[in-house]
């Protein structure tokens, strides 16, 4: 943890960590308790049955909740699985932090400063947890509120008291997210884009886990995920992928909790990402899977600011 921070602080965050219910932080919403189905839809003729029939399939034997979101602009197909539950973000929240710096930033008409870009490029490629504080701390929740309401991610709540891996997010926000940082807007410039999915493809090996597997070597790689444990719903573990190539240009969102270990959260998202990848686009190679082997020593919540 970084140095400063109070003893209480670090007990705070240090208890996420371990799971601890701490009195006065709200627990996610919980996702429904049904059982909804996969639902898609496609200009390609027997691509929404093929994929609705996979991902249902690769989910059948998978405990937990999960959440799933497929947009592929290539043949205007799109998938959803509980689009509008409600999760804790952990480090996706990562991906929004970073827009909302660059939309801020082309509003000024400025380029990011030295600091804010080695910031940047700790948050996103290494999943730094100080670094994003530090934007989060300076941009505020009124920029961040601000750059979500012009991102039209109505549902999406920012973490309170400086928690910003407690924001609350889901499918449909995300994928609106993905698809602003992929396509041509008025949200976020070309340069502002291009940068973030720069980012997103310099993850470090270690967490490029998630949406991802299966990808073939003939697809762009972007991805951003996020783990946290808590006492309630167990582990979320959660994966935002970009993708371009092999004739398609594509985002998942798959969001999950009330997962019994972080990997086997890792497990349920590569198994629906490997479904996605194979369907979209075919191919007889076989793609490295990476399974992590200990779990990673970060909390994804930031510390309440000091004051």
């Amino acid at each position: 943890m970084t140095h400063g921070i109070s003893r209480r602080a670090r007990v705070v965050a240090g208890g996420l960590t371990a799971g601890v219910l701490i009195s006065g932080v709200a627990a996610a919403a919980p996702a429904s308790a049904a059982a909804p189905a996969v639902s898609c839809t496609s200009s390609r003729t027997g691509l929404a049955t093929k994929l609705q029939k996979d991902i249902t399939a690769a989910l059948a034997t998978r405990k937990g909740s999960v959440a799933v979101g497929l947009y592929d602009r290539t043949t205007n197909t799109t998938c959803t699985l509980r689009a509008s539950s409600a999760y804790d973000s952990a480090s996706t929240v990562k991906v929004t932090v970073l827009a909302t710096l660059l939309w801020d930033a082309k509003k000024h008409n400025r380029y990011l400063t030295g600091t804010e870009t080695s910031l940047a490029t700790a948050m996103i490629t290494k999943s730094d947890n100080t670094a994003t504080s530090k934007l989060w701390k300076q941009l505020g929740l009124t920029k961040v509120k601000g750059f979500l309401t012009a991102a039209g991610m109505t549902k999406t709540t920012p973490g309170a008291n400086g928690y910003w891996g407690l924001t609350q997010i889901n499918v449909t926000d995300e994928q609106k997210l993905l698809r602003l940082v992929t396509a041509k807007n008025s949200v976020l410039s070309d340069n502002s884009r291009a940068y973030i999915l720069k980012l997103m493809g310099q993850v470090i090996s270690s967490q490029r886990w998630g949406t991802p597997a299966g990808a073939p070597s003939t697809v762009a790689v972007h991805v951003k995920n996020g783990w946290l444990q808590r006492s309630t719903h167990g582990w979320r573990v959660h994966s935002l992928g970009t993708f371009n190539g092999g004739g398609h240009d594509y985002t998942i969102t798959v969001l999950t909790q009330d997962n019994s270990t972080m990997n086997y959260g890792v497990t349920t998202i590569q198994t629906v990402a490997k479904a996605i990848h194979k369907d979209l686009v075919p191919t007889a190679s076989k793609s490295a899977v990476y399974v992590p082997t200990s779990t990673p020593r970060e909390a994804f919540v930031a510390t309440p600011p000091q004051g």
